[in-house]
């Protein structure tokens, strides 16, 4: 529990084992227990039939929000589920209080069809400000962290993204065409040029790690929930890279971003991207 006179800074440094505790309780108690063991009931669709959602995420989302409002008292959840349930619960993003920004299950297609690419993504934000976040796969044993200024660590180890490789073609994960209009398939038909190599993404959250790590070179994405962003963000920051809107600027969680963006390796291949997503825009 956070004291009166207690920084976010302090609270992190008394509590971040705390909250990877949470995210790893959340995933034993109600997401693995139903990976490729879910029931037809335990599905639904929400805007149409590449949204699902599943008890899983559900029920984690009600965990987590539970144990991250108790760790930090006064602190607000903004959820995927519950903002799906009430849209106003987004504002708090932009609110003075510290916010947790929780996705559950993020690719809960992949997690639906019984692949091991998905993952618990959480970020801790105050005033629109990236402060630290989680990104646990739980099917695969990894978990990534971020705190801003102190580095990107995956299971304990640091993270390094670095430039990409010379001499080969940049690998960029794109918003896949099930999750995008027409005007978004446009921009990004700008990476189709020599010297980049797009496919669609699976897991943001582990997009966003693969950037981190120097596995993927950038990511190209067309839509701006912060669930979906925000603990990525961080960690590719942390990682040495960088994330660049339409129009020159980094991407803000808080929203009236010129989209698509990107996050790559490092400021140079976030520009280059970024130029290129702005002639197919």
């Amino acid at each position: 529990m956070i004291e009166e006179t207690e920084t976010i800074d302090e609270f992190l440094a008394r509590h971040a084992a705390d909250v990877e505790d949470a995210v790893r309780k959340a995933a034993a108690a109600e997401i693995m227990p139903r990976f490729r063991r879910l029931a037809a009931h335990e599905v639904d669709e929400k805007s149409g039939p590449h949204d699902l959602v599943t008890d899983a995420d559900r029920k984690a989302e009600l965990y987590l929000t539970e144990a991250l409002g108790a760790l930090l008292p006064g602190s607000v959840v903004v959820g995927e589920e519950a903002v799906h349930a009430n849209p106003a619960t987004y504002d708090a993003i932009q609110g003075d209080a510290p916010v947790w920004i929780i996705d559950p299950v993020d690719g809960t297609r992949q997690f639906v069809h019984g692949d091991d690419g998905f993952c618990t993504l959480v970020a801790l934000a105050r005033h629109g400000e990236l402060l630290a976040s989680w990104t646990y796969a739980p099917a695969r044993d990894q978990l990534a962290t971020a705190v801003r200024g102190q580095g990107a660590f995956l299971n304990g180890e640091r993270l390094y993204a670095g430039p990409p490789e010379p001499g080969r073609d940049l690998r960029v994960a794109t918003s896949h065409p099930d999750y995008t209009t027409d005007d978004q398939k446009r921009a990004l038909l700008g990476l189709r040029t020599e010297g980049v190599a797009p496919r669609a993404c699976g897991s943001a959250g582990l997009e966003y790690l693969a950037v981190a790590r120097g596995e993927s070179d950038a990511t190209a994405f067309s839509w701006e929930a912060a669930w979906d962003h925000a603990a990525g963000l961080l960690l590719v920051e942390e990682a040495g890279g960088a994330h660049l809107t339409l129009t020159g600027e980094p991407f803000r969680i808080t929203g009236g971003n010129s989209l698509p963006f990107t996050a790559a390796r490092d400021a140079a291949t976030a520009r280059r991207i970024a130029a290129l997503l702005a002639t197919g825009h």
